[in-house]
């Protein structure tokens, strides 16, 4: 299999915690011909997309994990499969990007994930279409709706609606004096569209991430817990990393919203559980194998590419 990563800078990621990169050890140890190329390497010529790609060979080591083998431009609608990896902000150079991608996928390139559902799949957003297990929110750009709704509630957390990893995410509530300005902020005085959602009390037990693989959950969640002096419990602010078995609840989230994301072509997603509540649905670049592979002996990205040769098959 021809495969290609299109990613963030390999040279920048955690080998610890990265999930493409997982996902490319795999690729290697399948024999597959790997590509990998960035944003900046791809073009369209006469109206088909490219991309100046690398081959490269890996090595799960902190300090030196990667070398390339060579560099060609090469028509990406020669790819068997193209795993779309580039992490957040879902910006207009993103949706370029699919633009391309959907180029090679009218050529018969299976893309992970489909690029039309990536534009159509926002992570915060798109909870709203599974409204039995979402959170109560209103999302708006209008200041004063936001905070007559965040007036009804003793905490409320606010959010914009293109941040990863916890970033410009508050806590805050009806008695709290910074909550005009904390909407100021995150709308951009009223002109970014913005969650406000109820705080769920779960949250001290854990942000769980399931991950799903073509609409089927792997069976243990990285439950990810906020540290003592954190609200939020994103790995990347503090939070601790602690795997457990799927809920039943957990189970009938994953059986009403992953033939949604089937149907949809979103192979690879992780969905974020707080309690029985749905918050969030991650389809861009969905993390947490590592982790869950180290505490539990998986293989994730084995499992991922056992389901993408059954489709190319």
């Amino acid at each position: 299999m021809k495969i290609g990563f299109l990613m963030d800078p390999i040279e920048e990621i955690n080998t610890k915690k990265d999930s493409t990169f997982a996902m490319m050890l795999e690729a290697q140890a399948r024999n597959y011909e790997i590509h990998y190329f960035t944003q900046n390497d791809t073009s369209v010529q006469n109206h088909r997309p490219f991309a100046l790609t690398k081959r490269i060979k890996l090595t799960d080591n902190t300090s030196h994990w990667f070398d390339f083998t060579s560099s060609q431009l090469i028509d990406l609608s020669s790819l068997d499969v193209i795993m779309m990896r580039k992490d957040p902000p879902f910006d207009m150079e993103y949706i370029m990007d699919t633009y391309l991608l959907d180029l090679a996928k009218e050529n018969g390139v299976l893309i992970c994930n489909d690029p039309q559902s990536l534009r159509d799949a926002n992570e915060k957003f798109f909870t709203e279409y599974f409204p039995e297990f979402s959170p109560k929110c209103v999302i708006s750009r209008n200041q004063k709706s936001i905070k007559n709704f965040a007036k009804t509630l003793n905490k409320a957390i606010i959010k914009p609606m293109d941040g990863m990893g916890g970033s410009s995410i508050f806590q805050t509530g009806k008695n709290d004096k910074n909550l005009n300005v904390i909407i100021e902020t995150v709308t951009n005085n009223g002109t970014r569209t913005t969650m406000v959602q109820e705080y769920i009390p779960e949250i001290t037990k854990g942000d769980k991430r399931i991950l799903l693989i073509n609409g089927t959950p792997v069976d243990f969640a990285l439950a990810r817990i906020p540290s003592d002096d954190d609200f939020r419990g994103n790995l990347a602010k503090g939070g601790k990393a602690v795997g457990q078995p799927l809920s039943k609840s957990d189970y009938e989230i994953c059986k009403k919203v992953g033939p949604v994301l089937k149907e949809m072509g979103i192979i690879f997603a992780g969905i974020d559980v707080i309690g029985k509540h749905l918050t969030e649905v991650n389809v861009t670049s969905p993390t947490c194998i590592r982790e869950l592979d180290k505490q539990f002996d998986l293989n994730i990205a084995g499992m991922l590419f056992d389901e993408i040769e059954k489709i190319m098959n």
